[in-house]
Parts: structure tokens; C-alpha cells; sequence
């Protein structure tokens, strides 16, 4: 059985060697989400945004917390998972569990996807304006709580553009032990 692992990088999500990666875009899955969003629309090419658009003629918009996959193009992996995370509000408004549920349905949808490794952004930490701290424990927690009951994924890898999120996950994650 191959081993279970959680990894944290900092490097570019589009260049990033695993089976699917996870893009925080908008509740309509066409361009129109933060930078990340357009680099890796950009990284794919024109055909990603011509699957998004025939997605949403099918689904209208996906809710907070829920993924669709697509292919990817020329990117290096082989699908794309796209997510709309929550904008951070002062935490009222349940952001907490709509940021674990974009994580949980991104794990479950690479699994039926049969991915074995999937990368996440920093999600909802930069444009959505989550707090960086919050939103990488809520990541972290979320990973290894889903990974030992995943049958097909057994690589997470956190891949953060900005050295400051790096170091957050990376303290967090030595922190918890592993």
C-alpha cells in the first residue's frame, strides 16, 4: 500500500507535477476569479475556458464549498478542480465550514476522478481575504482528517505562492506533529 502524505511547497500551482489541482474561481467557473484563477485559465489554455463555459450552461453556478472537474489542458496535471471558496466576512457568516467543505469536495472529487495526488492554493487566503493563519489550519485540519478514508489519493500537496503562506503551513504543520 503506498503511503499517505501531506506536503507543502512554495512554487507556482500551474507548474506543480500531481494529478489535479484546485482553483479558487468564482460560483460561475469561468475567468472572472482572483489572479490565481486567470493563471491557470492563462497555464491551460482556451479549451479550459470553453469546458467552464459548457459546465455552467449545464449547472448555472456552483454554491460555496462545492467543485466541478475539468480537464486541464496543457497543464501538467490532469484535471482541474475548481471550487468557490467563501470571501471572508468577520466569520459570521459560517466561512469556516464553507472553507473545509471546498477542501473535503475537492479530496472526494479527485478520488472519484481516480487522482492520486492533488495540489491546493492558499484558498480564500489572498483576494477572499481570509485570515492566512485560519484559513491554513482549517486546510491542514481538513487534509489529514480526509486522507486516511480517500481509496485513491494519497498525496495533498499545499502549494503556496507567497513565502509568508509557506511559512504559515509549514509552522502549523510541524506543529501538529507529523
Amino acid at each position: 500500500m503506498t503511503e499517505k502524505t501531506i506536503q507543502i511547497v512554495c512554487g507556482d500551482i500551474t507548474k506543480t507535477k500531481v494529478d489535479a489541482i484546485v482553483n479558487c474561481g468564482t460560483s460561475k467557473v469561468v475567468i472572472g476569479g482572483g489572479s490565481l484563477d486567470k493563471a491557470i485559465h492563462e497555464a491551460a489554455g482556451p479549451d479550459l475556458r470553453l469546458e467552464c463555459l459548457r459546465i455552467m450552461e449545464e449547472k448555472r453556478a456552483i454554491c460555496i464549498g462545492e467543485c466541478v472537474v475539468s480537464g486541464a489542458y496543457k497543464l501538467p496535471c490532469k484535471k482541474v478542480i475548481h471550487t468557490a471558496a467563501p470571501v471572508f466576512m468577520g466569520g459570521g457568516w459560517h466561512e469556516a465550514e464553507h472553507l473545509a467543505s471546498c477542501y473535503r469536495n475537492a479530496l472526494a472529487a479527485a478520488d472519484a476522478a481516480e487522482c492520486t495526488s492533488i495540489a491546493f492554493p492558499c484558498l480564500s487566503a489572498g483576494s477572499h481575504a481570509y485570515p492566512k493563519r485560519d484559513a491554513a489550519q482549517i486546510a491542514l485540519e481538513t487534509a489529514r482528517s480526509c486522507l486516511p478514508r480517500l481509496m485513491n489519493v494519497h498525496r495533498i500537496v499545499f502549494v503556496c505562492l507567497e513565502e509568508e503562506n509557506y511559512k504559515i503551513y509549514t509552522e502549523l504543520y510541524s506543529g501538529e506533529g507529523q
